[in-house]
């Protein structure tokens, strides 16, 4: 077999990078789950991550959001090296996530779990908030409006007291991107965001993805399976493959690249 070249869209429009993976590697013992992969994410883009499974997709938005260090080379954030900080303090410049597994706080309700996220962003210290001290009261209204606004836009408004164990699991995905965009976010990473949904399910979250990318101004990249809704709706995308980047650049170009076919198929192309 012979390895394709890297394959990147030439008609892409040279900006600064938001993100930038140079060299990417992370080794866990003897296996290389993320192999010196590198590429950029400009401003505003939809970035695609796809590959089979185990192709080290959700190891490479672990690296990203500071919940494993990497092995190896960088991750830039606007320029600065972002590679080995603490999860929360990357979530402070504006890099939020989704999971794979879903995490809400399932014994809190709809509005508790959007709400915790927003504390990132108050300004009163434990002892106001624990003795309802000024500012803790006005700033806890703001926070809870703001979070029945997100809780709207995802349409779960009227279910806002609710228990998030007690939701459906398409209602558990769309409550954990409302607390992913709770955070305010300049980056928002989803993964695997369409999976359990039905094709109608799966065109809605394309047109609300687009629709969030507007209207918080957001960079969004995304893991997903199905290949179909990620060749409609990325910009760019990128395919890994045991670890290592084989193909980045458009959709059209990188569903006809046979490194790309034989990854997903198999045997000689």
């Amino acid at each position: 077999m012979t390895e394709s070249p890297v394959l990147e869209s030439s008609s892409a429009v040279p900006r600064q990078p938001l993100l930038e993976a140079k060299a990417l590697t992370r080794r866990f013992g003897g296996l290389c789950a993320v192999d010196t992969v590198s590429f950029t994410v400009h401003p505003g883009e939809i970035f695609g991550l796809i590959g089979p499974n185990g192709a080290g997709k959700t190891t490479l938005f672990n690296l990203i959001t500071g919940l494993i260090p990497p092995s190896s080379g960088q991750l830039l954030h606007q320029g600065a090296d972002i590679s080995r900080q603490r999860p929360h303090r990357i979530a402070a410049k504006g890099i939020a996530r989704t999971f794979q597994n879903i995490r809400l706080f399932a014994d809190l309700s709809a509005l508790e779990n959007v709400m915790i996220a927003q504390h990132i962003h108050t300004k009163s210290g434990l002892f106001t908030g624990v003795f309802g001290l000024p500012p803790a009261p006005q700033e806890e209204r703001q926070t809870q409006a703001k979070s029945l606004e997100l809780l709207k836009l995802v349409g779960l408004s009227d279910r806002a007291t609710e228990k998030a164990c007690n939701f459906p699991y398409g209602d558990q995905r769309r409550l954990e991107i409302a607390r992913a965009l709770a955070l305010e976010p300049q980056v928002l990473l989803l993964d695997e965001p369409a999976a359990g949904m039905n094709p109608n399910e799966k065109q809605q979250l394309s047109e609300f993805i687009r629709d969030i990318r507007t209207q918080f101004n957001l960079t969004v990249l995304l893991i997903e399976h199905h290949v179909p809704l990620v060749m409609g709706l990325c910009d760019r995308i990128a395919v890994l493959n045991f670890g290592k980047l084989i193909a980045l650049g458009q959709p059209a170009e990188v569903k006809v690249n046979p490194a790309v076919i034989e990854a997903y198929l198999g045997g000689d192309v």
